[in-house]
């Protein structure tokens, strides 16, 4: 098995993937008017419009309802990271801070208030482990 993507659903999809193009640096990919990603060497994050919930079931999804999930990216400089997105992000749950199992972590919420988390591991244990 293989994770290749995760995904969030939302009422404004083009809000939504502005936001994850200029976090990340990557142009999203659209499949259709309802459903993008952000293409990343690990990973997939899909945006779905809540149009596109029907098909998977009638209310299996709603939107700006996540108090459980993070979403994660490594980066280079998570400082910097915090110094380019002060201006633009509006909901910051944190400053740069490095956490005890070595990793440096900026953790705000996007558009529709789901957690993400930037970071950059600074001890030698959290940088082996990202390695390669």
């Amino acid at each position: 098995m293989k994770l290749v993507s995760t995904r969030v659903i939302t009422d404004d999809i083009q809000r939504m993937v502005d936001f994850y193009q200029y976090v990340t640096g990557v142009e999203a990919d659209w499949a259709t008017t309802e459903f993008a990603e952000i293409v990343t060497s690990a990973g997939t994050l899909a945006i779905g419009s809540v149009r596109t919930v029907a098909l998977f079931g009638t209310g299996s999804a709603r939107p700006a309802d996540n108090h459980t999930a993070i979403i994660e990216f490594l980066v280079p400089d998570v400082d910097a990271e915090y110094r380019r997105l002060r201006d633009t992000v509006e909901d910051f749950v944190n400053e740069p801070t490095t956490m005890p199992w070595g990793n440096r972590s900026l953790l705000f919420r996007d558009p529709d208030g789901n957690l993400i988390n930037l970071f950059t591991p600074v001890t030698a244990q959290a940088m082996a482990k990202f390695a390669g």
